[in-house]
């Protein structure tokens, strides 16, 4: 009989919904390579160019040439998007104008540099999104990319050449791109081109020669780029066989399936298919079909299977547990939907007339497909318990065999009265649906059991001569045979009827939980709840104890149980190492398999958010690998669960603090504005007091109250000063001019609170000029020197200080007082934050809150030390940047 060769109806309608989206949707060809230089850009700018030729509506959103003649010569003649200019830090930066493509919305646009960071300002953080935002626009895309920028294999990238690229992209986009171009270049071709200068310029080719380009690193790079290529193709391959239901298998690349069943071989099969794909370096699987008659198997037999799983496993193999009815055609299916060319089992028994083995099984139920059959483990289970196991039928309790002989009889007292109307064709009737029954409500057993006892109530009870076993026409004889066989055949289908129904059951059951379980975690607002279902769902599902373990700021983990779930006996020791390590341990696992619980750490998008502890009941059960896969997806739920929650909290506590510093900056605004007026009165007033007329006694407390209103009056400046550069309000008056000047006016403007301090200044000659603005950053030297006054004993020294640090000008102001508390360096940098909170010297803590302001508007940084041997210094810098040509021309 001919094999069905109609595709999957469910398949079918998501395929057509599939290419209706995709019809909706540009196409994304993206030009891929080893590394920079091997021309993916100029073989972008090619191809458009003959599609141009072609008649094509054609437009180059951005080409990054980097100064390559042939390159730039391809754009000639095609339209290009003007870049938009980005203002970022008091500069402008070029950067593709997504906008303005998506306005002119050509047929064909060209991205290039798929991983690059758009500047601060854009739309998106990253040119992928300008490109996906792009086709979701209906406008077909050209980008190119390198290998090193996939998400996935960046780090591998990183440990062969030892540079860490930070520019990635996602490979769930370079994955759906609907064409992938790889441009290939041998290495000696590459270093041809580095040497001749047509990659980077002469000098930086040397250096780039000596680091990244080194002829290892671009054999690796090349490898991992054409492997990558290759695994792409693979899946188109596999995505069409699916599509067009494929059914021989394509040996368009090689691949293993590993058998195992419920004999001793299985191991050595796995071994055997482990060696073969490390020698010839492909993928494999590894699978155990669990048919009906295998269902009950005893113990020992079952966690021999589980194991040889995890041995598989652990080996590198994807392994799965399927059910069905045809171990050799369930494993047929599996091979020719995964594309697997060769299948390895285990030798089970001698062939003979009446039963195949399972090779011969595969081979004519397959002949596209490769068997191997390895050797019998004499070490293993001997032959007899193999086929045992083979042979053994359910072991149903006493109960359900008496149950079935109970029915047997009640049909037979039901029909002993109808015996004179009925024929005895019904009356058989009535046994088989008795049998049916049985089947369907006891199992395998207890039905053949009952088919037995039909046949043998009918002989007795109803076949003349009656109460007897004597047949008084031959014929009956076919009748007992058939009646017999019909029973057989019926339990054995409800048999199997039951089995699938039953596993069709759990699968939906898990199914729903799990659908369930997401359902509650995307409602969950607070740890305490996510635990509550994670133990609702690990005591439904898998009959198991659990209790989620959540680190603290330090990264210690600390418990968070739900209301009567939580595992006994954590040990926080493994569950620590499972959460630092990011991998499984304890029961189960190859780390302290000893300990009776499973420490799976919860891995989020962004982090390892804690570590799920699980105490099953029966331990086995984790290593099937379908329960496994089950247990991993709900601990990803689990994982962004709490990270959604962790966020929340996270932007929660923003918007507090962002209300409350909002608030109190207008606080502070309206109470400074209301007290500057009277404020200035009170000084000018104690400013003109005369005091020749006063007292001794009353001309001291005048020039009190002038000096604390002189005080307050600085007080409130500083607030109204933290209130405008908290709302944005300054703008910074920008002018290239020599350090020394504002260094000379701060130190007059601080000469009152420097006293008789002693003042240093170090300024090396040939300090280049300086983009600043002056009356700013004279502002943050006077608020240092005034620090260094009040918190330096009197006759102190206080040195300023600057030098050029590669692209930023550093200056120093340092003293050799009392220095700083050890740990607050940073918070002293805080608003409202004094250097020494018990220190009787007059101040609210405003002075370095607002030196830091202005730094950070300056695009600088500042922070401060303990000078040794004793003294504080606080640093802060400024960027250079390049100054303009002051130089006096020559006269003609």
């Amino acid at each position: 009989m001919a094999e069905d060769q109609r595709p999957d109806p469910d398949a079918l309608l998501e395929r057509i919904q599939t290419e209706e989206a995709r019809a909706r949707r540009g196409k994304l060809k993206v030009f891929f390579g080893s590394c920079a230089g091997v021309g993916k850009t100029y073989a972008m700018l090619s191809a458009a160019r003959q599609l141009r030729a072609q008649g094509r509506d054609v437009v180059v959103g951005i080409a990054e040439t980097h100064g390559r003649a042939e390159t730039q010569a391809l754009l000639e003649g095609l339209e290009q998007v003007p870049r938009k200019e980005i203002e970022y830090r008091e500069r402008f930066i070029k950067e593709f104008d997504l906008d303005a493509a998506l306005a002119r919305k050509p047929a064909l646009i060209l991205v290039d540099e798929l991983a690059h960071s758009n500047a601060p300002g854009s739309r998106h953080p990253k040119r992928w999104q300008d490109v996906v935002e792009l086709l979701d626009a209906g406008i077909d895309v050209f980008t190119t990319v390198n290998v090193q920028h996939l998400e996935s294999l960046n780090d591998v990238v990183g440990g062969i050449t030892g540079i860490r690229v930070w520019e990635t992209v996602p490979d769930h986009v370079f994955d759906e791109a609907d064409e992938v171009v790889l441009v290939d270049l041998t290495p000696d071709e590459l270093l041809k081109r580095l040497q001749e200068g047509k990659v980077y310029l002469p000098q930086q080719a040397k250096s780039a020669i000596r680091n990244f380009f080194r002829k290892g690193n671009l054999i690796a790079l090349r490898e991992l780029a054409l492997r990558r290529t290759a695994d792409r193709v693979d899946e188109e391959m596999r995505a069409y066989r699916r599509s067009e239901a494929v059914k021989p298998v394509w040996q368009t690349r090689e691949s293993l399936l590993a058998c195992v069943g419920p004999g001793g071989g299985g191991e050595r099969a796995v071994r055997n298919a482990a060696r073969l794909a490390a020698q010839m370096d492909i993928p494999w699987h590894a699978i155990y079909v669990e048919t009906p008659r295998l269902q009950r198997l005893p113990r020992k037999a079952r966690a021999r299977i589980l194991q040889t799983l995890k041995l598989a496993k652990d080996l590198g193999a994807e392994t799965a547990t399927l059910p069905g009815d045809d171990a050799a055609a369930t494993t047929v299916a599996y091979a020719r939907d995964h594309n697997l060319t060769k299948v390895v089992v285990g030798r089970d028994h001698e062939a003979t007339f009446w039963r195949r083995s399972f090779a011969e099984r595969l081979g004519r139920l397959a002949p596209d497909l490769d068997v191997v059959q390895v050797a019998r483990d004499r070490e293993g289970a001997p032959l007899k318990e193999t086929r045992r196991l083979f042979l053994s039928r359910d072991r149903s309790p006493w109960r359900a065999y008496a149950q079935s002989a109970a029915a047997c009889a009640a049909v037979t007292l039901l029909a002993t009265p109808l015996r004179d109307w009925l024929d005895l064709t019904n009356i058989v009737m009535i046994f088989l649906l008795a049998v049916m029954g049985v089947a369907l409500r006891l199992g395998r057993g207890p039905a053949v059991l009952a088919a037995f006892l039909s046949v043998a109530f009918f002989d007795f009870f109803f076949v003349p001569p009656r109460l007897s076993f004597a047949v008084g026409d031959v014929q009956y004889l076919l009748t007992f045979g058939v009646m017999l066989a019909v029973a057989l055949v019926i339990a054995q289908l409800m048999a199997n009827l039951r089995y699938q129904a039953r596993v069709a059951m759990n699968r939906e059951g898990r199914a729903r939980a799990l659908y369930e379980a997401a359902r509650d975690l995307s409602a969950a607002l607070q740890p305490q709840q996510i635990a509550e279902i994670c133990d609702r769902f690990m005591e439904r599902v898998f009959g198991a104890k659990a209790a989620i373990i959540l680190p603290d700021a330090q990264d210690r983990l600390r418990e968070a149980g739900g209301e009567d779930g939580s595992v006994p006996a954590l040990d926080t020791g493994i569950a620590q190492w499972a959460f630092d390590h990011g991998e499984t341990a304890g029961l189960g696992t190859d780390t302290l398999s000893a300990a009776p619980i499973l420490y799976l750490p919860l891995k989020a998008p962004m982090r390892t958010r804690g570590v799920l502890a699980i105490e099953p009941r029966h331990g086995e059960w984790l290593q099937i690998p379908e329960q496994r896969r089950l247990l991993d997806t709900f601990s990803t739920l689990l994982a962004i669960a709490i990270e959604r929650v962790h966020y929340v909290e996270v932007a929660q506590d923003a918007v507090v603090k962002m209300e409350s510093e909002r608030l109190r900056n207008s606080v502070l605004s309206v109470l400074s504005h209301d007290l500057r007026t009277p404020l200035t009165a009170l000084v000018g007033l104690s400013d003109i007091l005369p005091l020749d007329p006063l007292s001794p006694r009353q001309q001291e407390a005048a020039a009190a109250i002038h000096g604390e209103a002189v005080r307050m009056s600085a007080l409130v400046n500083n607030l109204l000063d933290m209130a405008r550069f908290q709302s944005g309000e300054v703008r910074l008056n920008r002018q290239w001019q020599p350090l020394e000047e504002v260094v000379g006016s701060a130190l007059q403007a601080s000469a009152a609170a420097l006293g008789e301090r002693e003042v240093t200044v170090e300024l090396p000659e040939g300090l280049p000029f300086v983009e600043f603005d002056a009356v700013l950053i004279e502002r943050v030297l006077c608020n240092l020197l005034e620090n260094a006054g009040k918190y330096t004993p009197a006759g102190a020294q206080v040195r300023i200080t600057a030098a050029r640090k590669e692209r930023v000008m550093e200056i120093s102001v340092c003293d050799d007082g009392p220095g700083l508390s050890p740990g607050r360096e940073e918070t002293l940098f805080d608003k409202f934050t004094r250097g020494r909170a018990e220190s009787a010297i007059p101040g609210v803590g405003l002075g370095l809150a607002i030196c830091r302001a202005i730094v950070e508007a300056h695009g600088g940084r500042i922070w401060a030390v303990n000078a040794q041997p004793h003294g504080a210094c606080f640093i802060f810098s400024l960027p250079l940047g390049t100054p303009p040509d002051l130089s006096v021309p020559p006269e003609a």
